[in-house]
């Protein structure tokens, strides 16, 4: 990265918002890569902090009060971003309801924007649910990074105390915050020529 280019500002989108949830570990864990590079800023957006409206309107109708105050809450944090990673379980061989309706209360916020995974789980480690986010996001106009960090057996992978124990995850989260760099600061770059077109 140049000596004058700003840091990138990642969104880490937390999905999961079960009680006695596993992500705050794995989120942690992510953050704390994202703290020691000098060209991504991490912004955290878990939703069970920031609930949405799971009520859309009618088409051509007015959203529910509350509906404004609860998206102002998340939405500018979105739209700021120039990257995403996604933290996300996988729940019946899929993703989150509370990670769908996130990503379907918004729109613009996701084009010509680069996104990351980090899937946790049992025997597949969540990349059921990296499947299925990867052709929701190709619809919004997003460009999904190829390499993924995904916890098989997640909660073998983390001490009590919340640490890694597997290398191979630190050398994962390295492949992938690289390409979501680059493609993040390409994506802006050319943003800032010539804006995108949906």
């Amino acid at each position: 990265m140049p000596a004058t280019a700003e840091p990138l500002r990642v969104a880490v989108l937390v999905g999961s918002t079960r009680e006695g949830r596993f992500a705050p570990v794995v989120t942690k864990w992510l953050t704390g890569h994202l703290g020691r590079r000098d060209d991504l800023r991490a912004d955290v957006v878990d939703l069970a902090e920031t609930p949405l409206p799971t009520v859309f309107p009618a088409f051509g109708q007015q959203p529910p009060p509350g509906t404004e105050e609860q998206l102002a809450l998340v939405s500018p944090r979105l739209a700021a971003a120039d990257a995403f990673v996604l933290v996300t379980p996988e729940y019946n061989h899929s993703f989150p309801a509370s990670l769908k309706n996130a990503i379907d209360w918004h729109g613009e916020e996701w084009h010509g924007k680069p996104v990351g995974f980090v899937s946790y789980g049992g025997l597949s480690g969540g990349l059921r649910a990296v499947e299925q986010l990867r052709v929701v996001m190709a619809e919004l106009n997003a460009m999904t990074i190829r390499n993924t960090v995904s916890f098989h057996d997640a909660w073998s992978r983390f001490d009590a105390d919340g640490n890694c124990t597997d290398p191979a995850a630190d050398t994962a989260a390295k492949a992938l915050l690289d390409q979501l760099a680059w493609w993040g600061h390409a994506l802006r770059d050319a943003k800032s020529v010539r804006g995108y077109v949906a």
